[in-house]
């Protein structure tokens, strides 16, 4: 007797758990759901400011719960071509991101977010081409982007709200051209570049051209310039050379015929194998026999100092 009621505690206990766990559920922060009693809809929770997430009850067995997702949703769109208003085919790939406002009217009027996924896509895709098609391919691709993309999120948003959604972004993230004319494009601004290659490197040629030419130009002035000026320099020193030579030679005549004579050794005995066919009695040696030059001039009258340019000239003839 005791087994029985035991074990009948143990089943009313087990029943009470199943049915209290039957009849509790939570409803999170980024959550809001619907309470539907045999399909009828008898209470929608945290949907507004009013409502609160958390733990509710509902009727086992008879009450069933369908919980959707309070924060912003995907929408991705397929790659769509439009046609422009000057005539211009654009491939056209765009997303949207939007959440769910009324719970009660997503729920009749689509009822899963698969179903409403393809039915805003329908919209959004619906609303690219009237908008797009009023608009020209610049304004499209540079000058008005931004005002295009929030013109089709109201007409979108308009359509939506029948679904209990609401559209919160809209963005084109690629406008381009066709394949087909892409390449072609792609060839008519290659082909432009090229013809802008070309004159760069013209011009550049040509001002190349200019300053070489001037340097050239400035080049050969200034070595005439400086062949004057040295030949200048180079006749003053002769001058001074000269008249130095003159003024010494009027001041020590032996002297200066020592030093004459000594640069005209210099010049003609130059070299290791240096050979000379003439008399050593000539006025040319008369310093190897005397130092003062006097043995080979007493035969002579006086004559003036040794040339080592004619020097040079009587044995160079003899030189090997």
């Amino acid at each position: 007797m005791k087994q029985a009621l035991r074990t009948g505690l143990i089943a009313v206990a087990a029943i009470v758990a199943i049915g209290l766990y039957a009849s509790i559920f939570t409803v999170g922060q980024m959550q809001q759901a619907l309470v539907l009693q045999f399909g009828r809809v008898r209470a929608v929770l945290n949907a507004t400011g009013e409502d609160k997430p958390g733990l509710y009850f509902k009727i086992p067995f008879m009450e069933n719960v369908i919980i959707f997702d309070k924060r912003v949703l995907d929408l991705d769109l397929p790659v769509q071509t439009v046609l422009t208003a000057d005539r211009q085919n654009l491939e056209v790939d765009a997303f949207a991101r939007y959440r769910i406002l009324d719970p009660l009217r997503f729920y009749q009027a689509v009822g899963n977010i698969g179903l409403a996924n393809q039915r805003l896509a329908s919209f959004t895709n619906s609303g690219l081409r009237n908008v797009l098609a009023r608009s020209t391919r610049d304004a499209i691709v540079k000058t008005e982007r931004g005002q295009l993309m929030h013109n089709i999120q109201e007409d979108v948003n308009r359509q939506a709200k029948a679904l209990g959604v609401e559209i919160v972004d809209l963005r084109m993230t690629r406008v381009d051209l066709p394949a087909q004319n892409s390449a072609a494009v792609y060839k008519r601004m290659k082909t432009e570049r090229e013809r802008e290659a070309a004159d760069v490197r013209a011009n550049g040629d040509q001002i190349a051209a200019t300053i070489r030419a001037k340097a050239d130009r400035e080049v050969t002035v200034i070595l005439a310039e400086a062949t004057q000026k040295s030949e200048q320099l180079r006749g003053q020193g002769d001058a001074d050379k000269n008249r130095i030579l003159a003024e010494a030679f009027g001041k020590d005549p032996d002297f200066f015929s020592f030093y004459r004579s000594m640069q005209a050794y210099e010049v003609g005995l130059k070299g290791s194998d240096t050979r000379l066919v003439i008399s050593p009695n000539t006025d040319f040696f008369r310093y190897f026999s005397d130092p003062q030059g006097r043995a080979a001039a007493a035969a002579r009258p006086p004559r003036g100092p040794a040339d080592p340019s004619a020097t040079t000239g009587s044995t160079a003839g003899a030189a090997r």
